[in-house]
């Protein structure tokens, strides 16, 4: 089994110069978590993902650190002031952010496979410790998105394997 045979082959995609406003409406309605991130020449070059666009809110800019202490400060204690106005800081930032393309906040360094890459590889990636990969683009040798293997379909397969492993023992 590879990449082609439990890939998806209609990807919804989001283009690097759409609009984060765009993108964020798009994957509220969907039921996955993320977007291949295309150029004009519909090669791969970047993923989004709901985690990137939270991100974007993330008060820990906002935070400001005050050393409390006495002369000679030798030991001080450092108290830590949330600067964030919660809702209307969010909104803010979304305002802040609307208009930017994709290509800000996407990563870019996104793990692909090639059609022919085994289940055993494609396992190894999913389970990575250093990177949290749900999903692997499948793209050709120009970098031309093909389709997309989801841990969910690598779950699946490993499913019908054993159902299937299951009933020629019976």
């Amino acid at each position: 089994m590879n990449a082609r045979n439990l890939m998806t082959d209609d990807v919804e995609t989001v283009h690097e110069d759409d609009e984060i406003s765009e993108v964020l409406t798009r994957l509220g309605s969907a039921e996955f978590n993320g977007f291949p991130v295309v150029d004009d020449d519909e090669r791969v070059v970047g993923i989004v993902t709901q985690h990137d666009l939270v991100h974007m809110f993330q008060p820990s800019d906002r935070t400001l650190w005050i050393p409390i202490g006495f002369p000679p400060f030798l030991e001080t204690l450092e108290y830590a002031i949330d600067l964030s106005w919660d809702d209307l800081d969010t909104e803010l930032d979304l305002l802040k952010h609307a208009n930017k393309p994709v290509r800000t906040v996407m990563t870019d360094d996104v793990v692909t496979v090639a059609p022919d890459t085994d289940f055993d590889r494609i396992l190894d990636l999913l389970v990575d410790d250093e990177r949290d990969i749900n999903r692997l683009p499948v793209v050709d040798e120009q970098g031309k998105l093909l389709g997309i293997v989801a841990r969910q379909d690598v779950l699946r397969a490993v499913r019908d394997e054993r159902r299937a492993g299951e009933k020629s023992v019976s």
